[in-house]
């Protein structure tokens, strides 16, 4: 067999999931190259945690090399262009062809496009980012914090609620003597839409639980950093400290190459992400994947830009890439099935689950509140940030055991 070279642009959760699983699908004689402009990944479901100190830099990132498996070959430079015709990936630091090319370029953020942002807003959606908001509460002398989704899409639908509940942790729990009011701000109609109204619903009582005050169908226009004022379509609110999740795009690279669509995201076949491009997938927060229901009368709903649909992405893809090398027929295929641990302070978190592809709308249903999901978080990034050959030992073991406890697949 003639060895063939897969090429993965992007080392986040779905770029690296999908190079250590075809490397070890595949035997040695096929290359499996990554390619990404970070040399260190951080794990961005702790960055919540960096930013109210319970976590330190140190302990969310490591160099990407470190996490993939040997006879991965990391090239560390950014992408320029793609020549399909070619069949080839032009980077910083030469050209690398290839037979299949994944990719899992993410979600870029693009707080310029709403302007004060830069100036007047911390956001934790960086890791950079959430060391500053890290800072800023500790200097805080009260007031009011506001929590603001500045556009949709954006990644992790639960993160907004997540960084309301553990700020207002934060100041109850460390600093009980200073006066914070927890305001959230979103364009959505409720909590997680695209999960549908039950899990909304759970989602507000716990922010109600928390004394945190909830703004749905709030656009965001500007932010004057001068008056520490933002304006919204619906009117201007004052605020004293503000963190917001910034406006997403797709990478300039896949638009410069035609693979977005109108909406400028990259449109794949649902269940094996299949672009226009043969043997060119695409995985991720890059993709359009459109769900049954609709966020407002002429927008459908879109699955949501989260690291386990990802992970599972990549899985499937390295699946059905290793089988068509192999001479078999790939079988591998998405299911729409998807998960998050919720947090909510206190060493406490809910376990939302359920079906995105279901119909006539997506099905979630968050499961009660408790320390045993608070635990599996911790599980997770111990098992994401430790080295390949240790993934599948103790971290992998604990979190399959507690999802078939609970009777939910939990893929480790």
């Amino acid at each position: 067999m003639t060895g063939r070279t897969i090429v993965v642009l992007g080392g986040g959760v779905g770029g690296m999931m999908a190079t250590n699983q075809l490397r070890s699908r595949l035997s040695r004689e096929h290359r499996i190259v990554l390619i990404d402009r970070n040399a260190e990944h951080a794990f961005a479901p702790s960055f919540l945690w960096l930013m109210t100190g319970d976590r330190q830099p140190e302990q969310v990132r490591r160099p990407l090399k470190n996490l993939l498996r040997r006879g991965v070959e990391f090239i560390h430079a950014a992408a320029e262009a793609i020549d399909f015709e070619r069949r080839r990936v032009v980077t910083t630091s030469g050209d690398y062809s290839f037979d299949y090319l994944i990719v899992a370029l993410g979600a870029e953020l693009a707080p310029e496009l709403v302007p004060g942002v830069v100036e007047g807003a911390h956001s934790f959606y960086t890791f950079e980012g959430a060391c500053r908001l890290q800072e800023a509460f500790r200097a805080f002398p009260g007031g009011r914090i506001a929590v603001v989704v500045a556009a949709m899409p954006y990644k992790c639908p639960g993160a907004p609620h997540e960084a309301a509940m553990l700020i207002a942790d934060y100041f109850a729990r460390r600093r009980p003597a200073i006066k914070a009011q927890v305001h959230l701000y979103t364009p959505e109609s409720q909590p997680m839409p695209v999960a549908g109204p039950e899990l909304g619903n759970a989602v507000l009582q716990m922010l109600e639980k928390k004394g945190i005050q909830f703004h749905p169908m709030h656009n965001l226009v500007a932010v004057d950093p001068a008056t520490k004022s933002a304006r919204f379509k619906q009117g201007v609110v004052n605020y004293d400290l503000m963190a917001v999740i910034p406006p997403h795009r797709a990478p300039r690279l896949v638009h410069e190459v035609g693979l977005t669509n109108a909406a400028g995201w990259v449109p794949v076949n649902a269940q094996t992400f299949e672009t226009s491009h043969e043997r060119v997938f695409a995985i991720g927060d890059v993709t359009a994947i459109p769900i049954p229901g609709r966020w407002k009368p002429d927008v459908p709903l879109m699955l949501p830009k989260a690291g386990v649909f990802a992970h599972d992405q990549a899985e499937i893809v390295a699946a059905r890439i290793a089988a068509e090398i192999e001479g078999r027929k790939p079988t591998a295929s998405f299911c729409g099935e998807g998960y998050c641990m919720l947090e909510a302070g206190e060493d406490l978190a809910g376990f939302a689950y359920g079906d995105f592809f279901a119909q006539p709308a997506p099905h979630v249903k968050l499961h009660q509140i408790g320390k045993a999901w608070h635990i599996g978080k911790v599980l997770l990034e111990r098992w994401w940030l430790s080295p390949p050959g240790w993934r599948r030992g103790f971290y992998g073991s604990l979190l399959n055991a507690g999802g078939k406890m609970y009777g939910i697949p939990i893929k480790m």
